[in-house]
């Protein structure tokens, strides 16, 4: 009878425990996911942080970097480049264009629609906002003539008045230019396009908020200046 007792205070003492665990790791495992949710939520508000430079060097810098590549893919539809030039030419369309994609993510999520990717050439069919119900013209406006203004749109500032943009007979000019005199138009006219870049991205640093389109301004600084070395020094053998 004793023996048949305390068998049975040992089994209710182990079920006893047994809950407990399992009570422990349910609470445990709650525990765990609100943890990652409330941390998922708070990365997502911490991203969001930004303020009106950061939405100014947003909206500046897609056009800007637009232009950078349409340059590029003029003087990369040449012959008889240097290999140099070329090679530059086609590091700065890896660099940017994910850099665009960015920026517009960037702009999107803070409620201000994609940046227009309008350059000298008035191409926007890559950059209108969706939702705004417009249809775009599948090959870019006429150019404008030099001196007039740019249509009013997200991220617009007057196109070439922008820092370092090239004007309508900037644009004409590498069109039309071959084989050195091409790479050597495309090399003075990008050193100055980058500068801008950077007086761009300087504000960036200098007043924005949001730390990642902080870094990404500190690296187009770093990663311009460097290639505006480069191009001096290629254009100095040219």
């Amino acid at each position: 009878m004793n023996k048949s007792l305390a068998l049975g205070a040992a089994s209710a003492a182990l079920l006893l425990a047994l809950t407990a665990c399992g009570d422990s790791g349910t609470e445990e495992s709650a525990a765990t996911t609100n943890s990652a949710a409330t941390t998922s939520v708070s990365a997502e508000n911490g991203a969001a942080e930004h303020n009106d430079a950061d939405i100014a060097f947003a909206q500046g810098m897609v056009p800007h970097h637009s232009q950078a590549i349409e340059m590029s893919d003029v003087l990369l539809a040449k012959q008889g480049i240097d290999p140099r030039v070329v090679d530059l030419a086609q590091q700065i369309k890896a660099a940017q264009g994910p850099e665009i994609e960015q920026l517009n993510a960037w702009l999107t999520a803070w409620g201000q629609g994609a940046a227009a990717t309008t350059t000298t050439g008035m191409n926007m069919t890559e950059s209108m906002p969706m939702g705004t119900g417009m249809q775009m013209p599948e090959a870019p406006v006429v150019i404008p003539p030099a001196g007039t203004s740019e249509m009013d749109m997200p991220g617009m500032e007057g196109g070439e008045d922008m820092e370092g943009m090239m004007s309508a007979e900037d644009m004409a000019a590498l069109r039309d230019a071959q084989g050195v005199d091409a790479a050597k138009l495309f090399l003075t006219q990008m050193i100055e396009h980058h500068k801008g870049a950077i007086t761009l991205a300087q504000t960036e640093v200098e007043d924005g908020q949001n730390a990642q389109a902080k870094a990404m301004a500190q690296n187009i600084i770093t990663t311009q200046q460097q290639e505006i070395t480069t191009m001096e020094q290629i254009l100095s053998t040219l």
